[in-house]
This record gives structure tokens, sequence and C-alpha cells, in this order.
């Protein structure tokens, strides 16, 4: 009798200890950095055919590009909202990313016009600054009219009028900054890298960002109608150098938001960093109401703001923004004193970190804060 409950016992603590050692399987596909990858138009629905191409085999073969070698990093997950030439509403889209939960939402499109209009744009989610914006979001957006029951669907929403498209509301305002932070980066590497024209980072309504609650972006990566771009993005060449592009753009966005440092510095134990204190200097060039502050991560992770958690930075904040906590070194009305600090978080190892402004608690560039009268 004794020898059995010994056993029941032995096999009891087991399993107990199996289980305590067995990774938690939800626990690692959370902590990955979510891509969704949306392919423009497909199925019936074929975008743009400028110069006798196809807006949807083109985004889509971009797409699939773009993830492979995503994939290949262990600690990125990727989501497709289509990998077939299927058709998929703009209103599913989004949901895909938001069941996904994910990080970002990255939509890649073909451009077209009736002249020989060349280069790259990248869009976030705002109201139309001009008339330009407002075509290209007008011809994304007339999918909806090959959906059922749109007008539901969209609560009335109507593709060709200016009136409600700046009516829409911006559901992922909180996540403006991150989508331009990524635009920004998408445009420097088709820029520097591929030498592409560069038509910019822009604002327009597109829906299938609307439905978005995360950072996202819309890729124009270049027109269809254009003798040499054409060509160039129906060709495997061409769209592999796109997708580099892109992805490069994505690490370099993830790396600047530090998720990886800070999933290190939550496994590991903290080590202890001796720093000299910094040296209190008189600074003249005081910005009244203004605070300058260097942002150096943001994540989802939630992080003490503490020097050794920090690479030894002092003092380091920690604010929530939205869904994700934001975390700044220093704070300071002193433009001079703010350069100081960001030149230290750079030789610390934040590389990617950047100047940020505050007035009255409100979030304004940093050329809005200089633009106000000095001290």
């Amino acid at each position: 009798m004794k020898t059995n409950s010994l056993k029941v016992l032995v096999l009891l603590l087991t399993g107990i200890l199996i289980s305590a050692s067995t990774p938690n399987k939800n626990y690692t596909e959370k902590s990955k950095f979510v891509v969704v990858l949306d392919a423009g138009h497909g199925g019936k629905d074929p975008g743009n055919r400028g110069g006798g191409f196809k807006e949807k085999d083109i985004a889509l073969s971009i797409i699939l590009k773009i993830g492979a070698e995503l994939e290949k990093d262990k600690n990125i997950k990727v989501v497709y909202t289509r990998d077939s030439d299927v058709f998929i509403p703009l209103e599913q889209r989004g949901k895909i990313a938001n069941d996904a939960k994910a990080d970002l939402f990255i939509s890649v499109h073909c451009n077209a016009h009736n002249s020989q209009a060349a280069g790259t744009e990248t869009f976030v989610l705002g109201i139309h600054r001009n008339s330009t914006n407002f075509e290209v979001a007008k011809r994304e957006n007339s999918v909806i009219f090959l959906e059922e029951n749109y007008e539901v669907t969209y609560d009335g929403f109507d593709p060709n009028s200016p009136e409600s498209s700046i009516g829409m509301t911006i559901m992922q305002e909180e996540y403006l900054d991150q989508s331009i932070l990524l635009a920004d980066f998408v445009q420097k590497k088709f820029t520097h890298d591929l030498k592409r024209t560069d038509r910019g980072v822009k604002q327009a309504g597109f829906i299938v960002l609307h439905q978005t609650y995360m950072p996202s972006v819309l890729i124009e990566t270049g027109f269809l109608t254009n003798k040499e771009e054409g060509p160039y993005l129906n060709s495997s060449f061409g769209q592999n150098k796109m997708a580099d592009a892109i992805v490069d753009a994505i690490k370099d966005y993830s790396h600047s938001i530090n998720l990886g440092v800070l999933d290190n510095l939550e496994k590991n134990a903290p080590v202890e960093v001796v720093t000299k204190e910094n040296k209190i200097e008189e600074f003249k060039d005081n910005y009244e109401g203004i605070t300058f502050k260097v942002q150096l991560a943001a994540s989802s992770k939630k992080l003490e703001p503490k020097s050794t958690n920090f690479k030894g930075l002092t003092p380091v904040f920690r604010e929530k923004e939205g869904k994700l906590y934001k975390y700044y070194f220093g704070a300071t009305s002193s433009y001079s004193q703010i350069q100081s600090l960001h030149s230290q978080a750079k030789t610390k190892g934040y590389s990617t970190s950047y100047l940020v402004a505050f007035k009255d608690g409100d979030k304004i560039t940093v050329n809005d804060a200089l633009k106000s009268q000095a001290k």
C-alpha cells in the first residue's frame, strides 16, 4: 500500500515538474512581434491595370516575399489578410489585424495616373491634405462597391465624397506617431537604398487603415502607368528589391521601439551599472511651457524605469499612451540640454532614440516647440 502511494506521489511530482519546465506556448506566441501583411485588392477586384499590368498580382507577390523574409526571424509572427488571389472586403482585412492583436499593419499597393508620374509614397490615416491625396484614397476605397451591403458595413461612407472622407473618425489616432515613424522608415529605404523618387509620407482617409487599431501604413510602391516603374514592379527583380526595402524598414521600426531590448531585460537579471552623476550646467535657452524628452523605447511590455534596466541612464520615465508604454530619458525646458542628453543616450546604445516635446502636458512637434518664444 505504501509502495503504491509512493509511486503515485512520484508520478504526481514528475507531472508537476514537467508542467513547470514546459514553455507556455500561448505566452511565446503572444510575446512575438506580430506583423499583418495586406496585399491590396484580389479576386474580382484587380486594382489598377496601368501599363497592362495587374496591381492585385504585383501587390500579392511583394507581400509574400516580405512575409517569407520576416518568417525567418523567430521573434516575428506573420499574418496575411490574403495569400492567394481571393477577394477580401476592406472591413475584414482590419478585423484580421485586430483579432491577431498585431503590432503592425502594412498594406501594399501600386499607383496609377494619366501622366508619367513616378515615385513611392506611404500613407497614414488622416484627413486629406489636398485633392491629389483624395484621388488616391478614392481609388483604393472604391473597392467597397464590390461588397454586399457596403452601405451598412461602412455606415453610409461614400468614397466619392470629400465631405464623407473628412468626416471619417480617426479611430487609431493614438497610433499616429508610430504609423508616421514606420512610414518614414519605408520612404527612406525606398529613397536611399533603391534610389526611387520620394513622394513623401502623406495622410489620407483609407478605409483599410481606418479599420485597424495598431500602427498602420498603406504603401504605394510606384506607378504602373509609368513606362519605367511599371515593368520594374512587374519584374521579380523589382519586387524583390521593394520587398527587401520594406522588410528592412519593419526591422528598423521594431529596433527603434526596442522591443527586443525590453524582452532581454525581462529575461535577464539586471546588472548594476555605475555611472557618474550628470554634471549640472546652466542652460539659458529655456522654452517656457515646453518640456523636451528623449524617447528611448515604446512597447506593450511594462518595465521598471530604473537605471539598471536602461544601461545606466537616469532619470527614465515610463508613461502609458494607448496600449503602449513609452520610456523617456530626461525632462527639461532647455533644448541644448536635451541635445546633450540625446547624445548621452546614443553613446549608451540607443542609436534610434529621438527627441519629443510637450506643451502643457500635450505632445507637440519639436519644430513647433522651437518656434515658441525662448525665455
